[in-house]
């Protein structure tokens, strides 16, 4: 009698399948993983979920990016980070079970791979590695808000931004030989968030950039040249 095939891990021919939190899932538990699976578009502005909504899955970014966003009672919001490919959202609220404390919302048209709560809650009690690679997650995102904290203290203000640029044109910019280009997905009152400055500093800072020959900027239309990426990905690779 011929045996069945097992069944097929649902991210294995993905692009980030290797860091993936879902990776180390086991043959037993692949079926509740693939069971609570599901792929979403998402159109540039549409929202994954609110904040307050109750929380039902773990996601991850396949493709675009994504804002989370805290809302405050006054109407004003603020953009806590942005979520690119590969990055794992709403796991916190799940590891915690509460309600989103953040938006989800699209700033460029997204793919999103979801694992539904229960069956998440399956898969990790099972393969004890998923845990651990959440762990790791969260650890990586204490990581990062600690070492903003410290840019804020010790780096320019011109540094940060472009450091933050110079990750978007990364991710999302088109390369043109020499250069590379795209059309900047956030406002630059989302990139004063980010930074932790005044929206009218960005301006300021966008010129500095331009007078030192790291970009050039007309609108929302961004164009560095390749030198300025292969430095700072030199600088990333060093630190990491």
């Amino acid at each position: 009698m011929s045996q069945s095939k097992p069944t097929p891990h649902p991210c294995g021919s993905c692009a980030h399948y290797a860091g993936s939190i879902w990776q180390p899932v086991t043959a037993r538990a692949t079926d509740a993983l693939t069971r609570g699976f599901t792929r979403r578009n998402l159109q540039r502005g549409q929202v994954l979920f609110l904040q307050g909504d109750e929380n039902r899955a773990v996601y991850c970014v396949s493709s675009g990016l994504i804002a989370l966003r805290a809302h405050h009672e006054d109407g004003r919001s603020t953009l806590l980070r942005l979520a690119y490919p590969g990055d794992i959202i709403g796991y916190r609220s799940f590891l915690e079970g509460r309600s989103h404390r953040t938006e989800a919302r699209a700033l460029l048209p997204s793919r999103i791979c979801t694992v539904g709560q229960r069956d998440a809650q399956r898969v990790i009690g099972s393969t004890p590695a998923v845990m651990a690679r959440l762990t790791s997650r969260c650890i990586a995102e204490i990581d990062r808000n600690h070492a903003r904290i410290i840019a804020s203290a010790t780096a320019s203000g011109q540094d940060r931004l472009a450091d933050i640029l110079t990750r978007l044109m990364r991710a999302h910019g088109t390369d043109t030989g020499a250069e590379f280009t795209m059309r900047l997905p956030v406002s630059r009152r989302d990139l004063a968030d980010l930074l932790g400055v005044q929206p009218e500093t960005i301006s300021r800072l966008i010129k500095r950039l331009q007078e030192g020959g790291q970009m050039l900027a007309s609108g929302r239309q961004i164009t560095m040249p390749r030198k300025m990426l292969d430095v700072q990905a030199a600088a990333d690779h060093a630190a990491a």
